[in-house]
């Protein structure tokens, strides 16, 4: 049964906002008192959180699918409804939240970090937030807004200053587990280790975490065994150990030749690992054959500029030295690493003559208007509704969106769209339709929108032509 998950594919979907309400306020001797409908509730946001108890996303694993609750719609005599709640999803620490192109949105490190991954949307304003010395009593709501959607990857790499490396059985399990209170498996056969361990080491005044990832073979960059899935684990590493078996019992196997195949994987694999500090141990000296081979290769691997240790995990040799050199070289780059200055509040004023739209002319003779208020504002109407597609015209008018039309060739009759192209409102513009709630008739409807449009009235003549035309020609007689 898989009990480590390190990458997963989650569908979050915040909660929708909900709906205005349109009411009027009744009571004795006093029929119709004024518009009293509350507002809808605001959607619940989906946040990811760091914690720092939690070490794998199993959960989300089996539980792909996670939506905030909905706003409650407003009611009468002004209850404004309740807000969604927000849906808390803990992570470990390291995550990395992705799309699904794969580029970064978030990189979670730290206890408490957090990443709205989903918005959720606005509620809708009732007709007592709607009403005005102009319109004393709308006849509509505005509706609440849906909550975003969406997929994002979340993949989890560890945080530790050491990253052990090495091959199969090379000792790395055994090595954490004398090192710290890590308690990994251990046994004498290949590919033991299946997830990474992690393990806490004092040194001195010097405390710093050390991880071992499963065994790498040559290939494993490109996925061979498990080092592609793991190599993600020592991205954040300060230092590299090589863990080299001074004991094999393969014949075409020494540590040098392990040493360089495991530095072509990094270099192929990448993120900068080929630039990271090196520590080179070779174990089980226990063994006289492999304190013999130690000898003979470790000064070869001091002329390449190596620090060699020669431990033995089992024989509890070697251990003090190479915790206090690992604890030297992760103070260094502790030292070295610039210091994060507390987080400084930018703000970007918008620009004169930023409008928050723009109008162009499509591939297909539609106007397209996109932007934050007029998409927000057609998503929050409720077109079933008179009285409420005349206040979104005069909201998109007061905006300016009708004189920006104008400059841009627009024509009475001509198609606009608000919105994305895959999910827009279409309509037929006619910039008769101007701001005037002293125009209103009754509530909840707007004399404004029964006249005839221009462009379906060009349509209905086009259609009368033809049948005209082909009354027309079946009534012909020749000569």
């Amino acid at each position: 049964m898989t009990t480590f998950v390190d990458r997963v594919e989650l569908h979050v979907a915040a909660g929708s906002g909900g709906h205005g309400c349109a009411s009027v306020h009744r009571e004795k001797f006093k029929p119709l008192g004024g518009p009293d409908g509350g507002n809808g509730g605001r959607g619940g946001d989906v946040i990811l959180v760091v914690d720092q108890s939690v070490t794998t996303l199993l959960d989300y694993h089996h539980s792909p699918h996670r939506k905030a609750t909905n706003g409650a719609p407003g009611a009468g005599d002004n209850r404004s409804g309740k807000d969604g709640q927000d849906l808390i999803l803990p992570v470990p620490d390291g995550t990395v939240i992705l799309d699904k192109d794969g580029n970064t949105l978030a990189d979670l490190v730290g206890q408490g970090t957090t990443y709205v991954a989903s918005q959720g949307g606005r509620g809708g304003l009732g007709n007592a937030a709607l009403a005005s010395a102009r319109r004393k009593a709308p006849g509509f709501a505005l509706l609440g807004e849906p909550g975003q959607g969406g997929d994002v990857v979340l993949e989890l790499k560890t945080v530790a200053d050491v990253a052990l490396v090495g091959y199969p059985s090379a000792g790395k399990s055994s090595l954490i587990s004398v090192l710290s209170a890590a308690k990994p498996k251990i046994a004498d056969y290949p590919f033991t280790t299946l997830v990474p361990n992690l393990g806490v080491v004092t040194a001195g005044s010097t405390v710093y975490t050390i991880a071992d990832v499963p065994g790498l073979i040559p290939g494993a960059s490109q996925g061979k065994g498990l080092g592609l899935e793991f190599l993600r684990h020592v991205e954040r590493c300060s230092v590299l150990v090589h863990v080299l078996d001074t004991a094999t019992l393969e014949s075409d196997r020494d540590p040098v030749s392990d040493l360089d195949i495991i530095e072509a994987e990094l270099r192929e694999y990448g993120a900068g690992l080929e630039n990271r500090p090196r520590v080179v141990v070779l174990n089980k000296i226990d063994v006289p054959d492999g304190q013999d081979l130690a000898d003979l290769v470790r000064p070869d691997l001091e002329a390449r500029g190596y620090r060699v240790f020669e431990v033995s995990a089992i024989a509890h040799k070697g251990l003090k030295e190479l915790s206090f050199a690992l604890a030297e070289v992760v103070g260094a780059a502790r030292a070295a690493k610039p210091k994060e200055e507390a987080t400084r509040v930018v703000i970007r004023p918008k620009a004169v003559d930023d409008t928050g739209f723009t109008v162009k002319l499509g591939d297909d003779d539609i106007y397209r208007v996109r932007g934050e208020k007029p998409e927000r504002w057609v998503r929050q109407t409720d077109f079933s509704n008179d009285e409420a597609v005349g206040y979104l015209a005069d909201r998109l008018n007061r905006l300016g969106v009708e004189e920006a039309l104008m400059k841009a060739g627009a024509r009475s009759g001509d198609g606009v769209a608000i919105g994305p192209e895959e999910n827009a409102v279409v309509f037929d513009w006619e910039p008769s339709v101007m701001a005037g709630a002293e125009m209103l008739g009754r509530r909840g409807e707007d004399h404004r929108l029964e006249e005839p449009r221009p462009a379906s009235q060009r349509r209905r003549d086009r259609d009368t032509e033809r049948d005209d035309a082909e009354k027309a020609y079946d009534d012909f007689e020749p000569f």
